[in-house]
């Protein structure tokens, strides 16, 4: 079998769909040695992302950076099915919800979430346009679709009025460098960030739908009626439409108390997810939450959003609050920073819940989903 994968994800520093991109190709060549992936990108790989792949040091895993003087304006209509009618690709699967406009091989398309159409005040304009025209059609043309959960699954198939059998719930997981290491390790790192000893750790894309405003508001409701004085770190790149958040954090009066770490590399995230005090992700919509998995899997007792997918990740492992409850969040938080016991249950149970999750398992679960495709009669809007 031939696959080939969208590589585009890894052409800028990785995010969630990036990740998910790159473990899954190489969890993919890693457990089907006789089976070739070829993840294809028409902008260049990202350099970290290319040096993991060459470290790998897998035979059936390859990168291609096709050229066409139509690539970068038209890649989905006119690039990609042009590469992919030359190549001998036995299916294509699209990781970040694309998949070629025309095509002659089977197709799989994941699906993360559906935010940008269910939540399209948190999203720019451009990108909600781009969702309502391209999602139901890439639905539609796609033979099976893949959701990081159930809770996702269930939204494609009500939305787009999808047949269950058409789409299958896949769970990410945390990478296998997420793991506890000591305090006293994580100094160095620490110091050059700047991060105190007694912190608090959010991570993540900064966007509306992380909902930091509201953990900011918590913060300073700690800080100001109570006396505790931890430090917030905020790690994470710059995303869109977070003017009212940073308009907050420059009125505030906890601002000193605020550190914004920008983007991190793998070893500072885990040092960080390692070391923190309380581990916060308030989200208001997810597709799966690879980042307080993440954390878990380091040892961090995690405060999280009460929303249908990160109860389905997280489980009772974590601690669970209405996200827009700016009283709740504090409580929560305030609770597990007073009572050492509740926090080092958290902290014991995390790493053996994000256990349950493997790339691994993952790959074998997506392999299934190609071999059903080309063993199976083809599905409608297949051509062959």
């Amino acid at each position: 079998m031939r696959v080939g994968i969208d590589g585009y994800p890894l052409a800028e520093p990785r995010t969630g769909v990036g990740h998910y991109t790159l473990e899954l190709a190489r969890a993919l060549a890693l457990i089907s040695p006789s089976n070739q992936f070829e993840l294809i990108s028409p902008a260049p790989f990202e350099p970290a992302a290319l040096d993991e792949i060459e470290r790998a040091q897998l035979p059936n895993l390859f990168t291609a950076t096709p050229r066409a003087s139509s690539i970068r304006g038209h890649w989905w209509s006119v690039g990609l099915p042009l590469y992919v009618r030359r190549s001998s690709f036995d299916l294509f699967h699209g990781t970040n919800f694309e998949l070629p406009l025309w095509r002659r091989r089977r197709s799989v398309v994941t699906t993360h979430d559906l935010s940008a159409l269910l939540h399209p005040e948190k999203h720019r304009s451009r990108l909600v346009r781009r969702a309502r025209l391209r999602l139901p059609l890439v639905v539609r043309i796609a033979d099976m679709i893949i959701t990081p959960t159930e809770s996702v699954k269930r939204e494609v198939c009500q939305h787009f009025n999808v047949k269950p059998d058409k789409v299958r719930a896949i769970h990410s997981a945390a990478r296998r460098s997420f793991q506890p290491v000591s305090f006293a390790e994580t100094a160095e790192i620490r110091k050059r960030l700047g991060v105190e000893d007694a912190f608090l750790l959010f991570v993540g894309t900064l966007e509306p739908r992380k909902n930091l405003l509201t953990l900011l508001k918590a913060f300073e409701q700690i800080i100001t009626q109570s006396s505790l004085r931890p430090q917030l770190v905020i790690a994470g790149g710059e995303g869109w439409l977070m003017e009212d958040t940073f308009d907050f954090v420059r009125k505030s009066a906890v601002a000193e108390r605020l550190l914004f770490t920008g983007y991190l590399s793998d070893d500072e995230l885990r040092a960080l997810y390692s070391s923190c005090r309380v581990f916060i992700y308030p989200s208001v919509y997810e597709g799966f939450g690879l980042p307080p998995l993440e954390a878990m899997a380091c040892g961090a007792p995690v405060i999280a959003g009460r929303i249908p997918s990160l109860q389905e990740t997280l489980g009772s492992a974590a601690r669970l609050v209405e996200p827009l409850d700016v009283d709740a969040l504090a409580e929560s938080i305030i609770e597990l920073l007073e009572d050492e016991n509740q926090r080092q249950l958290l902290a014991a149970g995390g790493p053996t819940h994000a256990a349950k999750f493997s790339w691994e398992q993952t790959a074998r679960l997506t392999l299934d989903v190609y071999e059903e495709l080309l063993n199976g009669p083809a599905r409608s809007g297949y051509s062959p």
